[in-house]
């Protein structure tokens, strides 16, 4: 009766935990509608919310697109290196997005190896900046995503229908109807709203590839508002038309979601039957043009980076410091928020479900949008470069639990259920139950979703802009700096610096967990 009572008692860890975060993204969205008042979107602001809503559909639309031959080639070949392939998918979602913006000028830049090309056959040379630029960029950071989601929903099919299209001895053409056709109707529209979600927020490609102001973001003109205009009512329009716009791409994918209709098989795996003639030639030559597009601009900065590495300036070691230290405070509060979350969610303690909603409401914001709630709250407090770097921990921690709560979620559900009683039984104490029970069980996911948390907090180009002074700018900052003083060959040298640094906390983290689990 006891026990009872405990568990309809709401957590008071959890309980803190979501009202935090419901501070930190409606809170702050209420301090943004404060100073919106009666102001007005003017022209320009809708210039940029019709720019914002157009590059991200066209980035969604392409990077849907191209990767479906891309998944289907890897579902259905095996090759030496298919592995290490696939594995390499996943790099450019844990990339500094400045890293791969360095990586693209060095391919499609004016001084890049296309326009090199181009000039030695005596045509013009071609600019990257705009909104083909800024589409290029997000096709290059999300066609592995997309990939890597569509091939999940191949290898999803049960391996009976495969064996049944093998028996009823059915064409390509027809296995394609009657198979893969519904799997991707059921998961297509999902992969590219999720590439959209991403683009609607996407920050630091804009600021570097936008190209003027016919090419502006609605982030980049939050940014502009405040930094240079110094504009807090129209910088808190924009930020309502921005969260506006984020909400509507989170209902829309919670209503997108589908069931694909095939039903549970046997868990046998078979490999999908890979026809050859033509259509071989077709799958070799989509993953030829994708691991090619992806490993050209990695290796043309590579080139260039370990070039520059004699001119690198006296700050880059500071501004490294900061970047790495950011990222382990914002991976302590992340890992640790979204276990208490999630291990109250799976027992369903009182509250569960607002500490679920707690946890999804993040992926309505974007850093921007947190980023000026906090400088119009904070401004009369204390100067902003003051608060650059604490600011920067919370709003990343704020945008990185969802993705650590939903790694940590199933696993914790699981933990319940199989060692919850048992755990009662045996009168394990809370501190002994959580070193023998709960952190070996979830080991594996956190310390996947701690690894994530820090590569992308290393490499993030986003509130730190609003608040940071060259004094204490972590080291993508930095490295926007040396792209602004037109010191290419540095910032592509203090570039592999942050990619290195990034993919190696992610590795450290990860291989805590796994080795703690083992």
């Amino acid at each position: 009766m006891a026990s009872r009572a405990g568990a309809l008692k709401p957590p008071v860890g959890a309980a803190l935990v979501a009202a935090l975060l419901g501070a930190m993204t409606l809170g702050t969205v209420a301090v943004v509608l404060g100073h919106a008042g009666a102001a007005r979107p003017g022209a320009a602001d809708w210039a940029a919310v019709r720019f914002t809503v157009t590059q991200a559909a066209l980035s969604a639309a392409f990077s849907g697109l191209l990767a479906v031959p891309v998944a289907r080639a890897l579902a259905r070949r095996q090759f030496p290196g298919r592995e290490a392939l696939i594995t390499l998918m996943g790099a450019p979602f844990l990339l500094p997005v400045i890293v791969a913006v360095l990586g693209l000028l060095a391919v499609f830049g004016r001084a890049g190896v296309v326009n090199d090309g181009l000039v030695a056959l005596g045509l013009p040379r071609l600019s990257i900046y705009g909104l083909h630029g800024v589409v290029l960029a997000h096709v290059f950071l999300n066609l592995p995503l997309a990939t890597r989601m569509l091939l999940l929903g191949w290898q999803a099919i049960p391996a009976e229908r495969f064996r049944l299209a093998q028996s009823l001895d059915l064409t390509p053409g027809a296995q394609f109807r009657h198979l893969e056709g519904p799997m991707l109707r059921a998961t297509l529209p999902g992969v590219m709203l999720t590439v959209f979600a991403i683009c609607l927020t996407s920050f630091t490609v804009a600021l570097t590839l936008g190209g003027g102001p016919a090419a502006t973001t609605v982030e980049l003109a939050i940014y502009q508002a405040l930094r240079f205009d110094f504009a807090p009512e129209r910088a808190a329009t924009l930020a309502v038309l921005q969260f506006a716009l984020c909400l509507t791409a989170l209902a829309l994918g919670w209503s997108l979601i589908r069931d694909t209709g095939f039903g549970t098989g046997m868990g046998r795996r078979v490999e999908m039957p890979a026809p050859g003639g033509w259509r071989r030639g077709m799958d070799v030559l989509a993953i030829a043009v994708a691991a090619g597009f992806l490993m050209l601009p990695l290796g043309a900065l590579m080139i260039r980076g370990l070039a520059g590495l004699g001119e690198l300036p006296a700050g880059l070691i500071p501004a490294t410091l900061r970047s790495v230290a950011v990222a382990l405070a914002t991976t302590a509060l992340t890992t640790g928020a979204a276990l208490v979350l999630a291990l109250a969610a799976a027992r369903q303690a009182a509250g569960h479900r607002m500490f679920d909603a707690a946890a999804t409401l993040p992926l309505a914001a974007s850093s921007l949008v947190i980023g000026t709630g906090l400088f119009l709250a904070l401004r009369g407090v204390a100067p902003p470069s003051a608060m650059a770097l604490p600011v920067t921990v919370a709003v990343n921690a704020t945008l990185a639990l969802p993705y650590t709560y939903r790694l940590l979620l199933p696993e914790a559900r699981a933990l319940h259920q199989g060692h919850d009683r048992l755990a009662q039984a045996l009168g394990l104490t809370r501190g002994a139950r959580f070193r023998l029970v709960t952190l070996p069980c979830l080991a594996r996911p956190l310390g996947f979703g701690a690894g994530i948390t820090a590569a992308l907090s290393m490499g993030d180009l986003g509130v730190i802009t609003l608040f940071a002074a060259e004094n204490n700018a972590t080291l993508p900052l930095f490295i926007h700096g040396l792209m602004g003083s037109y010191r290419m060959a540095a910032a592509a040298a203090a570039a592999l610096i942050l990619m290195a640094v990034s993919f190696a906390l992610f590795s450290i983290f990860d291989r805590i967990g796994r080795h703690v689990a083992a």
